[in-house]
């Protein structure tokens, strides 16, 4: 194999697991916020997670909805965000 060859498998090796990568969306019920300063202590939280472009907390709807990458960020790391703040989250389902 040459070595522009070689280098070239090496830079899509290299990239691979970026092309797999897409953003998600996932909206968390979080049924413990109490007050209106709440949304600003998980939108905090969840911001920190590696991988989160996006979050909106609404205290009405006692909601988060989180963009993330799903290479760099897990539903796991969301939820965990939000419990290690005292605020346990569920993944909202829609009946």
């Amino acid at each position: 194999m040459t070595p522009t060859r070689t280098l070239a498998l090496l830079a899509l090796l290299a990239a691979a697991p970026f092309a797999a990568a897409k953003q998600q969306t996932v909206q968390l019920t979080v049924p413990t916020m109490d007050c209106a300063t709440c949304p600003i202590t998980i939108k905090t939280a969840l911001s920190k997670v590696p991988g989160v472009s996006k979050v909106q907390v609404s205290y009405a709807k006692r909601e988060a909805i989180i963009v993330y990458d799903d290479a760099r960020a897990t539903l796991a790391d969301l939820k965990k965000a939000t419990e290690d703040v005292g605020y346990p989250a569920m993944l909202k389902t829609s009946h």
